[in-house]
């Protein structure tokens, strides 16, 4: 496959999307999904345009957060997030935005992350580097904590399930004793590809949805950075969560997860 081509084709259509997008913010619930998750109009609407779009100009199939769709495990398959961070979008933050990746047997080898709220276009094959606005970015420089902005998934305090409220708590009472200042912008997609910027110097994400993750593992990993799961395995796919850096500073924020116990502990 031609990467860059595929990326190219994939741009293109995004930007089409990006119409909509723009049109639709405070958009209304139209599905209930579990818990207090919804969708938008604009999610569905988006999701059919782009997948039909990406299967005609590139013949892979697609998997969205919305509809489901190719298998995860396919050879190749996109990985769609119609609107990461649906619950800003319908409040009218403006910190949402389109992602994309493309995983050849598993593995992230393209991604797409469109903010058009904020004008950022962020593109990546693998083996880098990462592109924004259509500029070749330098590869992420180490950071110390101490100067590291760090960006942090959103949660209850009371919440059960793998991660637990009170463990995040715990996580992010530690990490703010070493860095610069937490961050929770409510768009996984966004910390990711800002971790990638250089403008975050890490990222951690308590979810396990791969449409969250899958464009921003390869814009972090394009631009010399590491994604592992909390425990510091290799993501994949199936990963329930994601822990995104530098190389030296993911290191840090590992032995600081570490030190903080595991969520059966909370």
């Amino acid at each position: 496959m031609d990467l860059d081509a595929l990326v190219e084709k994939a741009s293109a259509i995004l930007d089409d999307a990006a119409e909509p997008f723009l049109a639709g913010h405070r958009a209304d619930s139209a599905v209930r999904k579990k818990g207090n998750d919804f969708a938008t109009d604009v999610d569905l609407a988006i999701e059919r345009q782009v997948v039909a779009a990406l299967t005609e100009a590139t013949g892979i199939g697609v998997h969205g957060e919305e509809f489901g769709g190719e298998d995860v495990d396919s050879e190749w398959v996109w990985v769609l997030d119609p609107v990461d961070g649906t619950f800003n979008y319908a409040a009218g933050s403006p910190m949402t935005g389109i992602l994309l990746g493309l995983l050849h047997d598993g593995e992230p080898v393209a991604g797409l992350t469109w903010l058009p709220f904020t004008g950022q276009r962020y593109t990546a094959v693998a083996g880098g580097p990462l592109v924004k606005n259509g500029v070749p970015q330098p590869p992420l420089a180490p950071v110390g904590l101490g100067d590291a902005l760090i960006g942090a998934g959103s949660f209850s305090a009371d919440a059960r399930g793998l991660y637990p409220g009170r463990y995040r708590i715990a996580v992010l009472e530690n990490l703010s004793r070493v860095c610069s200042r937490l961050r929770m912008h409510g768009s996984t997609g966004l910390d990711l590809a800002y971790v990638a910027d250089g403008i975050l110097g890490a990222a951690i994400s308590f979810g396990g949805h791969v449409w969250d993750h899958a464009a921003g593992v390869a814009l972090v990993q394009a631009a010399g950075g590491m994604v592992t799961n909390l425990a510091g395995e290799p993501w994949t796919p199936s990963s329930r969560s994601a822990l995104a850096a530098a190389p030296t500073t993911h290191a840090e924020i590992l032995e600081i997860l570490r030190g903080t116990g595991t969520p059966e502990d909370y």
